[in-house]
């Protein structure tokens, strides 16, 4: 395989093949970029990798030791830390729209940061207005609207689907399949099994959008949650509480209990190490 090295600013300004060469890999001050990379931007950072048929839009910004595999789209505004890997087909920086057909009008800035050696598995969308902490793994179609945050140390698992402005905090394990709904707080160390549902709207899309009625669960610090539990609107599961598999939640539970049935009912109190 043919290598040629050139500056990163004579690329740019070009974006062709290197003086009509046949080569595979352009390497940028020693760095492997790709010839059959779109890259649009000059704020890449050291020992950076950007492989064949990626596209990076003008004004990204990429950090040191980053990867970014084929078919990769980032557009304008996004910002990656040091370390991170995104893998192929990702999407960020996807812009949300409506098609007339939203109850509610997305609002968004046109950025987003992915803290340093997180990591954005296979065709993972990631719209604008999200940040990302440190050391985060989101899963294989992962979807994260916009206005979210998402703590470091956090794991995202595959299919899981975030909605719009809702929160996650360090350390919380998110796993396959499972849906955040609009306006809901998860806080840290929180552990919510797959297939679980969130919804935010008692009227069921009856009634026009009006963001203090449409509220998703609150979960706080420590608090688990077993696979297929539906947590309906604007539900607070307290500190260390356990929401039982298959439960469906319809009020406040309790810190340091555990709920079970349809709908969810106490079982009996947790001793005050659980979590600690």
């Amino acid at each position: 395989m043919d290598v040629f090295t050139l500056s990163k600013k004579d690329w740019l300004a070009k974006n062709k093949p290197f003086e009509g060469k046949a080569c595979d890999t352009l390497t940028f001050d020693m760095q492997p970029i790709s010839s059959a990379a779109v890259v649009q931007t000059q704020n890449i950072g050291k020992d950076v990798q950007i492989a064949e048929f990626a596209v990076i839009r003008p004004d990204v910004t990429i950090g040191n030791d980053v990867v970014i595999h084929p078919h990769v789209v980032i557009e304008s505004g996004v910002i990656l830390g040091d370390g991170v890997e995104v893998f192929p087909g990702a999407y960020i920086g996807k812009e949300p729209k409506g098609a007339g057909a939203l109850a509610r009008k997305p609002e968004f800035e046109k950025r987003v940061v992915i803290g340093a050696n997180s990591s954005i598995g296979p065709n993972a969308v990631i719209f604008y207005d999200v940040e990302i902490g440190e050391n985060t793994l989101l899963g294989d179609g992962a979807s994260i609207r916009e206005k979210c945050r998402i703590g470091s140390r956090c794991i995202i698992s595959r299919y899981v689907t975030i909605n719009y402005n809702a929160t996650v905090g360090d350390r919380t394990k998110i796993m396959d399949l499972t849906h955040v709904t609009g306006n809901c707080r998860i806080g840290n160390d929180v552990f919510i099994s797959l297939t679980v549902g969130m919804v935010n709207d008692n009227a069921i899309g009856k009634m026009d959008y009006d963001e203090t009625r449409v509220q998703g669960p609150v979960i706080e610090d420590g608090a688990a949650i077993g696979a297929g539990a539906t947590l309906l609107p604007g539900v607070v599961i307290g500190r260390n509480a356990i929401v039982g598999a298959g439960a469906v939640v319809t009020k406040n539970v309790e810190a340091n209990t555990l709920v079970m049935g349809t709908p969810a009912r106490f079982v009996r109190k947790l001793g005050e190490e659980y979590g600690s």
